[in-house]
Parts: C-alpha cells; structure tokens; sequence
C-alpha cells in the first residue's frame, strides 16, 4: 500500500552497493525490560536467521533498567557475539519507546528494524520484510499480523479486537490504509528513520512513528507476517492504559506538526517555517508563475519544500552538506526528472556537471539555513552561472531585525534591490511574505512550542491580506537575469 512519493526516502544507495558488490548493515533494534526468560533464545534466533545476500546485521541492545537476570544475559551475549551485539544501557526504567530511541541514536546500519525480546515475531521472515526496502520499492515496510496469509494463530479477540481499533482510528487520521499499525515489525531505511523526532516513552512510540511517516509522504508496504503472541503470564507487558494512551497520541499527532529532524540544527528544528506543510505549498505556489521547465533549488535541507517544487523537464536539487545529500539522492532515487548535486555557494564547490551550467531558467532558494547571501558578491555570481539569460531568481530573505545579542539580521527591501541590481539582476518583485511568522514562531526553534507552529501552519496559505499591514518578517523576492546589466556583459 502506498502513499505519496514525495518525501519519499527509497533504498537507492543499497541498490548501488548491491550493485558494487560492497556490504550492507541491517540494525535490529531490541528493547529489553525483564525478559530473562526468552532474550538468550531471541538473540540466538536473530543472529541465525537467513538474510538476503551481501548483508551483514549489528544487534543494537537496550536494557530499560531490568531488575530481572536481563542485564546479566545481556553482558554473556556481548561476551559471545563482540563483533555482533552491541549493548546500552538506560539510566532509569523509561518505556519501550524511549529504548528504541537510544537503539535509534545508537545504531550505524544502512537499515533497520525493531524487534521485540521475546517469541512473538519471527526473525526467518527479515528476508520477507526486507525485500520491498533493498529494491526500491518503498521506504517503510510493516510486517502485518492481520494481512492475509496460509496459517495463523488464534488469537485472543479482545486484544486484536483493540488492536484493529486503534489501527482504523490511525488510518482515519493518517490516511493510510493499514492492516496492523500497532505491530513491532517495522522496517525503515536507516538514514530516514533518524530523521524522525520521537517523543514517546511507552507504546506510544508505534502511533507516533506511524503519524509522522505519513506526514513526510514516504512509500509504505505491508507484508503478511506469523505471530506468536503470548500471554501475560508469559511477560506480556502492554495494557489497557496503553491502548488510552495510544488513542490520545493518534490524535494528538494527527493535530500536531512535529515530522522533522535534523541533527545538524537546533534540537527542535522541526518548528522551522520551511517544514511546515502549508509554508512550503504557499510558497511554491507563489513562485511557481516565475519557474521555468527546468529548475535549480539551493540548500534543500531534508527536502520539506522539494516535495512540492514542480517537476517540469529538469529539477536539480542541491546541498552542500554531505549527510543531507545522502537523504537527497536517496529521496529521488530512479526519478528521471529530479538529480541531486552537491552546491556550496561560499566556495563555488559543486558536482555539478560545467556543461550544465546556465541551462536553468529559474534557481530558487527558500530554506533558511541556506538563506542567499546578499552581502557576498562572489555568491550571487555563482548563482548567475546557472541561470539562463532571461532566468528568474526566486526566493525569500529575512526582513533587517535585530538578534537578542544585538547584531543585525536580513535586509531592508532596499538593500535587496541594491545588491541584486549591483549583480547584474533585475529586480522584478519584493513582497512581504508570511508576517505572521512573528505572532506565532519564536526565534529561536527550542522556544516554538508545538501549538504555535501548528496555527502557523493552519493560518500560512490564508492570511496572505495580513503581509500589507504586520511588520515584514521576510520577503518574497524575484529578480531576472539580463546579461547585458551584468559587469561581464558589458552594460
């Protein structure tokens, strides 16, 4: 089943290694809380179990505080499998959510999945699980208990009965069409599963995983897998609370933006304009009267706004940091129309084919972590080397403020006007954009509470007639390149 290829982060540096004959990594992700009774025969079945060819797999284990034997079996398994199983330890009794966020932190694979610590879920069918991933497929696979299949196991009604609840009240939310969205089989490409912010402590963590996939757009599979499940005399741990708990979450998540992480920014770079979903819309649908068939977009990021920039003959999506390209390429993987390239405007370093140069007849540049330098001569002629005569550059400077150490951010709409002119750019448009950024999004990421990027994103696409009266936060800009204006053009 699937969902928007967006956002979609697919196995395409996977498919490349297979190709190359190189190795893969396949985390597993094991919480553990007291589970002396099947952990050693777990780890035993996870290490033996078959896996596709050209993968080897890494055993991330996380001890929640157990006051059982699990600590213990877990050293010994250390002890027995060193270049295997690596082991962590939680501070203090947390919940299995937050466990899986340290294995998350912790882990170096290529993929991954989470398994519990006990008998339920079977690692023979990591194969089953895998496929989808390894050929491009998709970006998520869950493995169904529900899913059709030629034998199960009876199960307790009421548990699945809870089960199918919660999975058709986060369908309803999402807009997925899933079987079991409470299951622990879940398969991710490791890069996009780490640039998830998880919150929740407890079970929570499976609706919330489920909320903000769906939010980022990526391809989702299920693949029809056997359960065991066990009784709560046997250590089964969720219950009743929980299923309230996840019912609060499906719905706090369905109202809440909070999809985006990037570890090279603030902690709580999700609360940034460019990623909430109606920012982006907007603003590509304002500029995309200025684009041309073939585009060039400056600093994507993770590729919030990419997602929604129109793909005409050519989309050249750039970075010039080298984890975010990684996501990039991974993100368009197969896809004729979109490449990625390495772009760093303060040093002119590029991947960028030379012969390419000047074929784009719009660059744009919206995300602000990559805002175009105006006061940097030597940036805006780099810029003018990939446009076309006649091209448009499209994008957003921040309105001139002051920091809370009281230095001077962004520009006047003078001054805008004058380093473009001073470039050989025509001006064609500076338009205040987006002035209620202020009233609800703080300076800082850490200080946006959830709340206010939420309104933000609700209010973005309809308050455009608010920009003509609040103070400008920023502008929207458009200015066309005229070779004879230009320096070398002999104006």
């Amino acid at each position: 089943m699937n969902v928007s290829k967006t956002d979609a982060v697919p196995a395409a540096e996977s498919n490349a290694a297979r190709e190359n004959g190189s190795r893969i990594l396949f985390s597993i992700l094991i919480p553990v809380y007291n589970e002396q009774a099947y952990l050693s025969l777990v780890v035993d079945r996870v290490l033996a179990a078959p896996l596709p060819p050209n993968i080897d797999r890494e055993l991330v284990l996380v001890d929640d505080c157990s006051t059982d034997r699990s600590p213990e079996i877990i050293k010994e398994l250390v002890e027995r499998y060193p270049n295997t199983v690596r082991a962590f330890r939680q501070p203090k009794n947390q919940g299995k959510g937050a466990a899986i966020r340290r294995a998350i932190k912790e882990m170096t694979g290529d993929f991954a999945i989470i398994q519990d610590a006990d008998l339920e879920y079977d690692p023979n069918e990591y194969s089953l699980i895998l496929a989808p991933l390894l050929d491009g497929r998709a970006d998520v696979v869950y493995g169904s208990r529900f899913a059709t299949r030629e034998t199960r196991k009876v199960l307790q009604y009421h548990h699945k009965l809870g089960n199918l609840f919660l999975t058709h009240l986060s369908n309803f939310t999402t807009g997925l069409d899933l079987t079991d969205m409470e299951t622990c089989y879940k398969a991710f490409r490791a890069d996009a599963l780490k640039s998830i912010p998880l919150r929740s402590n407890r079970f929570g963590i499976e609706p919330e995983i489920t909320a903000k996939i769906a939010k980022r757009g990526w391809t989702v599979y299920e693949v029809p897998i056997s359960y065991n499940g066990r009784r709560y005399s046997e250590g089964k741990k969720i219950g009743w609370k929980d299923g309230v708990s996840a019912i609060r979450l499906i719905l706090k998540y369905w109202f809440i933006d909070d999809s985006f992480y990037d570890e090279d920014e603030d902690s709580d770079s999700a609360q940034r304009p460019e990623h909430s979903k109606n920012f982006g819309k907007t603003l590509v649908k304002k500029a995309e009267p200025w684009l041309g068939l073939k585009t060039l977009e400056l600093g994507a990021g993770l590729g919030a706004i990419s997602r929604f920039l129109p793909q005409k003959e050519k989309l050249t999506v750039t970075e010039s940091d080298e984890r975010r390209l990684k996501f990039l390429r991974a993100s368009y993987d197969g896809n004729a129309v979109v490449d990625v390239q390495k772009l760093d405007l303060a040093t002119g370093e590029t991947s960028i084919d030379p012969a390419a140069a000047c074929l784009y007849d719009s660059v744009v540049c919206f995300c602000r972590h990559a805002a175009l330098d105006l006061d940097s001569p030597e940036a805006l002629e780099r810029v003018k080397k990939y446009l076309a005569p006649n091209g448009r550059l499209v994008f957003n400077s921040l309105a001139k403020s002051k920091t809370k150490d009281g230095k001077t951010q962004g520009h006047t709409p003078e001054e805008i006007r004058k380093a473009l002119e001073n470039a050989g750019l025509s001006v064609l448009k500076i338009q205040p954009f987006a002035s209620i950024e202020k009233l609800f999004l703080k300076k800082s990421p850490k200080t946006t509470s959830q709340l206010g990027f939420k309104m933000f994103d609700m209010l973005a696409p309809r308050t455009r007639w608010l920009d003509s009266t609040l103070p400008a936060t920023r502008y929207f800009v458009v200015a066309k390149y005229r070779p004879e204006n230009s320096k070398e053009g002999g104006a």
